[in-house]
């Protein structure tokens, strides 16, 4: 009988996971207004278990972003346990900015129609303290320049957030180059212009 209950809770735990990765993808092709019908389809269960697991649309949605922003959060405490920093500074980078290339509008939208719905503000300040810190780590080694700023990031996600393209497959792999070209120029070189102050707990998130 607990072996039932067992293998019940994995499979409810399996179509969840299905129904929340089936939306993620739906959402970022056609917004938050996505048919609840067709993530079902995509995601090979039936509309009532659907709507068992989520009841309403902002239940679905805000469930989407909160795993989003959990592991946007995630990938940067983790990389302050690398050993070395400059590798963990670079996983920062690539992650966060092929999560925005997959995310093709999606945060802006749901922090549009649902301001209230997920504490952002608190999370996303812990996340820059941890980057602050691994950003730190990074220069130490001497593989960073000495002269990066936090508001490079914002910079380098600006940029990313401009890429334009038919598919999300076409703007990861944009996106990736377009990290490789910033990473190499984040390496210890020349000095830069100064920073311009354009606000990371803006664009994180």
């Amino acid at each position: 009988m607990a072996g039932g209950t067992t293998r019940l809770r994995a499979d409810a735990q399996h179509n969840r996971d299905r129904v929340v990765a089936a939306a993620r993808e739906a959402f970022a092709e056609h917004g938050l207004t996505a048919s609840m019908s067709g993530i079902a389809r995509r995601a090979g269960v039936g509309v009532a278990t659907l709507y068992r697991r989520f009841p309403t649309r902002r239940a679905l949605v805000t469930e989407v972003f909160t795993e989003q922003l959990h592991h946007c959060t995630s990938v940067v405490h983790e990389a302050l346990d690398d050993p070395d920093p400059w590798h963990g500074f670079c996983r920062v980078v690539t992650v966060l900015c092929e999560m925005q290339a997959r995310d093709r509008g999606f945060s802006a939208a749901f922090l549009s129609a649902f301001p209230d719905a997920v504490p952002v503000d608190e999370r996303r300040a812990h996340a820059v303290e941890a980057f602050t810190a691994l950003v730190a780590r990074a220069k130490e080694t001497g593989r960073l320049r000495p002269d990066f700023a936090l508001d490079d990031l914002t910079l380098v996600l600006m940029a990313n957030n401009g890429l334009v393209t038919d598919s999300v497959e076409a703007a990861v792999a944009a996106s990736r180059r377009l990290v490789a070209f910033f990473l190499q120029a984040f390496q210890a070189n020349d000095p830069l212009p100064p920073p311009t102050p354009l606000g990371l707990l803006d664009v994180l998130g």
